[in-house]
């Protein structure tokens, strides 16, 4: 079974349908950029200062800090629930999540042990990009616009690497203390994986009464649609926010 394709076989006329969502998603866009800096890269003030003033090794306070940041990331559980959409068996979501915790576990770890960030204004809004991509892909639009359909593993992949330069960056920011820093860092990246599984087992709950709707197909559409709409939006928060730092 094809593990990508939407089973409504997106063709050019169906793609041509997007062109009206795409319009409104500049609009989206264009209200996006005047969000407000605070919309624009929210942290939590609470964890913030904990990681700021806490030293030494403590193992159960950064696995709960990952866990939650992972549950609480929106973005993230976004496209995972895109990347999972269209799969079917554990084998091939096993594979799928895999290659996404396998990308963000390299990019987190070394990012922050060897204290290499990116923006995170630029590398949020590459992950509102990652969602707007798995949606388009889940829709069939690489096919119908461009006649190719990239590889849906490598893809995983690679944005897995880029949420994780995501989760460095933030780590960062909170100007984690060297003391410590490979016990906390490790427990960190448990957490964020058993937040990832806690994310992953709501969303095959629900994924599995859905598909078993009589309109899933025709509401699986309109629901990546409305993903797609949303990574633009996230999007253009951080793109505003970048622009009035």
């Amino acid at each position: 079974m094809t593990t990508h394709a939407p089973p409504w076989g997106l063709g050019r006329a169906q793609a041509g349908r997007l062109a009206l969502p795409l319009l409104l998603l500049l609009l989206l866009l264009a209200f996006a950029f005047l969000a407000t800096e605070a919309l624009a890269h929210n942290v939590t003030l609470g964890d913030k200062g904990y990681i700021e003033e806490v030293t030494g090794p403590k193992p159960l306070a950064f696995l709960y800090l990952g866990a939650k940041h992972m549950v609480t990331g929106y973005d993230h559980i976004l496209f995972l629930a895109g990347v999972i959409f269209f799969l079917h068996g554990m084998k091939q979501i096993g594979t799928y999540v895999s290659l996404f915790a396998i990308g963000h576990s390299t990019t987190m770890l070394a990012g922050v042990w060897f204290g290499f960030g990116i923006n995170p204004y630029v590398i949020d809004a590459i992950i509102g990009f990652s969602v707007v991509y798995k949606a388009l892909d889940n829709l069939g639009a690489f096919p119908a616009w461009f006649g190719v359909q990239p590889d849906p593993k490598a893809a995983t992949l690679i944005f897995g690497f880029l949420h994780g330069f995501g989760l460095a960056s933030k780590i960062l920011d909170y100007g984690i203390a060297p003391d410590g820093l490979l016990v906390n860092l490790i427990s960190f990246n448990i957490g964020v994986e058993v937040g990832q599984l806690l994310a992953l087992a709501g969303i095959l709950m629900f994924m599995r009464h859905w598909r078993a709707s009589p309109a899933f197909a025709r509401q699986a559409y309109t629901a990546n649609v409305v993903m797609m709409s949303v990574g633009f939006v996230l999007m253009g928060i951080q793109l505003s926010g970048l622009a009035f730092a």
